[in-house]
């Protein structure tokens, strides 16, 4: 019988499809997972507005398969409860009205036992849906679960930085998970001097070009012009930036923005978040506890303005996204082939924590770009060229928050491997930090 040939393109997407209902199940199964340390007191606290309870965002990633999927597609599908429209939409306008951000920790009801039985009924829907004909036979379908599988892995992340804000809020200093040993290497080795990665002028392709899963935000591929620079070769360590703190770093305005050091002021804030100075010598929380600053690993949950106001205080500057983007290219990162993370600190790794360089960066490469921390770039959060939001519910994701906020790339230690792409664009206020947010330098040349 005559088989029309195929394209690699094709074959890809067509795995994709594929292996959609296992990958459902596993990231369904992993959102799970990283509830399971938790105690049921612990899944309704809500400390700030940023920080959403982990209940929420169990209930939550469950409406989204419900709302955009089920309801749509699956014939004859109930609704587990009407109620939990309102309370469990986020920010989709056109989802009717919703329950208001910062009083998601007022929900003692529905219960947590409630929620995950809303999971399991979404979840077994699903799978009917998945393994029936609508499936098969409806080709708008497989992107929309994509979206939704990718969706919950950004809400993975952040149960891992919520939990961590809600527990290191928590005068006990409560353990998470207990830590995983990693080695560490004294201070002095010669990988920890700061090395640059030097980026000759020209023009360079910037955006997503493959054919797997990628936001909106990252569509369009266009040249940008860049100025010769160079870049660090790995991250700002903690020792790196208590020495910016020794300094005064902290109380020099003439090193930051004006609206940094109005943040800082009202604040009154002397160092990252979760330091805390005891008996002469700075403990940071992390999620195995309360430890002491890890000198050589690198430094995290800082704002944007602290990133740049460190890099003033360097000599430095922060790079574009555009350069951050080149620079991981140049350094040999590639989507397609994954074995070029090897060794990145995402959520896999299970350290639950930024960790030391452990090896020196090869020439012409610079190490630590993907994982370990998302890096603060100085760009703001802006449309690539011919740039369209989607029309409906699913354009409210990515493009009306293009205004007043940071491009941040690379990844971190919560980030899942499979959602992560180094072209993918993350973006948040200046002013926020509890995130793994971290720093690496660059300066014209």
């Amino acid at each position: 019988m005559y088989k029309e040939a195929v394209t690699p393109a094709e074959e890809t997407q067509l795995q994709d499809i594929q292996s959609l209902p296992q990958r459902f199940l596993q990231t369904r199964a992993q959102t799970a997972r990283i509830c399971a340390p938790l105690r049921t007191e612990d899944y309704v606290v809500q400390p700030v507005v940023d920080v959403s309870p982990p209940k929420w965002h169990l209930a939550h990633t469950t409406w989204f398969f419900e709302q955009f999927i089920l309801k749509k597609f699956k014939p004859g599908y109930q609704v587990f409860d009407e109620a939990f429209n309102y309370v469990f939409n986020s920010y989709y306008e056109s989802m009717g009205e919703k329950m208001l951000r910062n009083h998601r920790g007022n929900m003692t009801r529905p219960t947590t036992e409630e929620i995950y039985r809303y999971r399991d009924y979404v979840d077994e829907q699903m799978m009917t849906l998945l393994q029936g004909a609508a499936f098969r036979e409806n080709p708008s379908l497989a992107p929309l679960i994509e979206l939704g599988i990718h969706h919950e892995q950004q809400h993975q992340e952040l149960l891992f930085t919520d939990i961590k804000f809600i527990l290191g809020n928590n005068p006990l200093f409560p353990v998470y998970t207990q830590a995983k040993p990693v080695e560490d290497h004294p201070a002095g080795d010669p990988f920890s001097k700061q090395h640059y990665l030097e980026v000759p002028e020209g023009k360079y392709s910037i955006g997503y070009a493959g054919d797997g899963f990628h936001f909106d935000n990252e569509k369009g591929v266009h040249e940008v012009f860049l100025h010769r620079f160079r870049i660090l070769n790995r991250l700002i360590t903690n020792g790196e930036y208590l020495a910016f703190m020794e300094d005064g770093g902290y109380e020099h305005y003439d090193l930051w923005l004006s609206d940094g050091w109005e943040f800082i002021q009202q604040g009154k804030l002397k160092a990252p978040a979760y330091w805390h100075r005891k008996e002469d010598q700075w403990y940071q929380f992390t999620l195995h506890g309360l430890v002491p600053v890890e000198l050589n690993a690198p430094v995290t949950h800082v704002s944007y303005y602290e990133a740049e106001a460190f890099a003033r205080w360097s000599g430095k500057r922060l790079p574009t996204e555009f350069e951050w983007e080149t620079a991981c290219k140049i350094s040999g990162y590639d989507d397609r082939h994954k074995d070029t993370f090897e060794g990145a600190n995402f959520m896999e790794s299970q350290y639950a924590a930024p960790v030391a360089l452990q090896t020196e960066p090869l020439p012409g490469k610079a190490a630590q770009m993907m994982g370990d921390v998302w890096e603060w770039t100085q760009s703001a959060y802006l449309p690539y060229p011919y740039y369209q939001r989607v029309k409906g519910a699913l354009g409210e994701y990515n493009g009306k928050f293009m205004i007043n906020q940071m491009v941040l790339r690379g990844g971190s230690c919560a980030t899942p491997l499979s959602h992560i792409r180094l072209t993918y664009r993350n973006f948040f206020q200046p002013d926020k930090r509890w995130q793994f947010t971290g720093i690496r330098l660059a300066e014209y040349i």
